[in-house]
């Protein structure tokens, strides 16, 4: 059975301007949350909100060291997120329950 509430988290996490430019600072390679706090000039709660819905799609993944968190693009579910997109970009051929060419 398809878990769609996977697919639907992997959609929310690209569905915000920030979360956004988190990914494209993590493009470069892991980063610190101190890090991304300073480059995009937001609050640590909000951050925070955003790194759990980045996480909870299974796109980042976060390291604790310390105090803080590092995070980074994960691996495996950035390539769930692509074939996920490449899934849903593809035509369907009728199968034999189709009326639409009746």
């Amino acid at each position: 059975m398809h878990d769609y509430a996977a697919d639907a988290r992997v959609f929310k996490a690209f569905c915000d301007v920030n979360r956004l430019q988190i990914l494209e600072q993590l493009r470069s390679g892991e980063k610190c949350s101190c890090v991304l706090l300073e480059k995009l000039h937001i609050s640590q709660s909000t951050l925070s909100y955003h790194m759990k819905i980045l996480c909870d799609s299974g796109v980042v993944v976060g390291r604790a060291e310390g105090k803080w968190t590092h995070y980074g693009i994960s691996d495996e579910g950035s390539q769930y997120a692509k074939e996920l997109l490449q899934i849903l970009t593809q035509k369907s051929v009728c199968g034999t329950e189709c009326t639409c060419q009746e």
